[in-house]
């Protein structure tokens, strides 16, 4: 691979994504190789797809066999880290691609840069986790607080370079984090509309409908390629929450404090069957994996909250990286299936606005 010597501004794949545009720009990524593959044209030409990422965002990169790099990119492995030095440009129905690149090899300093992700989103990610653990010393049912206090001290690291899904809504590398504290914000919002709500049920529920993708779409500690595996394709990440809660429910009780609840109301064993139907009911739909329906004032919250802070993300993203089609009207952007159009903007509060008093003659 060849040095670069010309050294543009140094920017993330989200960054890349919101400055690109019709005319050519010069700019520096430094990412992971995800995946490699070999596809032919329709006229039989070979070209590759390599799918790049870094801590906040993926791409995907489209060499053709006439590209001076078309061997160096053949050769790469995933897991490689590159520096990849192009004209970048938004092409419009192809989307971003990198002209004339040049590409090298990082550093072991610049892998580990990378690997530290985005400053501001790792930033957002702390704070995140941090509302997480605050919610979860929030509960008063003592048997819910010590089953969410003993997932994060078991599986905190591993929660924290989890995806909330592999393509359509948080997916990277901690994004499980953000998902579940915004659902957790959402909730007890939600709670304190509807006070009947079990808030304590309903916070373990966040927390814990979608822990089974620690074992589906979790990162290794050193890459941003998410690998399969074995336990998540075979079963799923609902199947897989099931069995870590009823395995930590069982370590739970092996604790001293476990003697005082055993007269507590509701019964210890009636409060664990809820939580497990928050887990196994929220997809809301069987045709969606739910293996059952929300039956409980919780779960049907639970569903939609989760519903809900999936779809803002889709949308976020939309606005993000879609083409404009014409002012405020956004292309459709995969999974949603509509244009999105830009959101009405808000009216500042009263006290907010500035008023000029009136000039002379007026």
């Amino acid at each position: 691979m060849e040095e670069s010597h010309d050294l543009p501004d140094l920017l993330t794949l989200t960054q890349i994504r919101q400055v690109a545009g019709p005319s050519p720009q010069p700019y520096r990524v430094h990412v992971q190789v995800d995946q490699r593959s070999e596809k032919q044209t329709s006229g039989g030409a070979p070209f590759l797809e390599i799918k790049l990422a870094d801590g906040g965002e993926s791409m995907v990169w489209r060499l053709f066999d006439n590209n001076p790099l078309f061997a160096d990119a053949r050769a790469l492995q995933r897991g490689h880290f590159i520096e990849l030095t192009a004209q970048w440009i938004d092409t419009g129905k192809y989307g971003i691609e990198p002209r004339q690149p040049q590409m090298r090899s990082l550093s072991e300093e610049e892998k580990l840069l990378v690997l530290g992700g985005d400053p501001d989103l790792a930033s957002r990610q702390q704070v995140d986790f941090a509302d997480i653990a605050s919610f979860v010393e929030s509960i008063h049912d003592p048997r819910l607080r010590c089953l969410s206090s003993l997932f994060l001290e078991k599986h905190g690291e591993r929660f924290r370079r989890t995806a909330a899904a592999r393509e359509n809504h948080h997916a990277r590398r901690g994004g499980l984090v953000e998902h579940v504290a915004q659902m957790m914000r959402c909730a007890v919002a939600i709670s304190g509309v509807y006070p009947h709500l079990n808030q304590d049920l309903l916070i373990a529920g966040v927390l814990f409908h979608d822990c089974g993708k620690l074992w589906e779409n979790s990162y290794p500690e050193n890459s941003f390629a998410m690998p399969y595996q074995l336990h998540g394709e075979m079963l799923g990440h609902i199947t897989l929450g099931l069995e870590l809660v009823n395995k930590l429910w069982r370590d739970m009780h092996d604790r001293p404090e476990a003697a005082e609840w055993t007269m507590m109301e509701p019964a210890s064993d009636l409060v664990r069957l809820h939580l497990l139907h928050l887990i196994a009911s929220h997809h809301g739909q069987y045709e969606y994996g739910s293996p059952v329906l929300p039956k409980t004032p919780e779960a049907l919250v639970l569903h939609h909250v989760d519903n809900i802070d999936a779809k803002m993300e889709m949308m976020r993203r939309g606005y993000e990286t879609a083409k404009e089609l014409a002012p405020g009207i956004f292309e459709r952007f995969r999974p949603l299936n509509i244009n999105v159009v830009a959101p009405l903007t808000k009216v500042a509060p009263q006290s907010e606005i500035r008023v000029h008093p009136p000039r002379e003659g007026e």
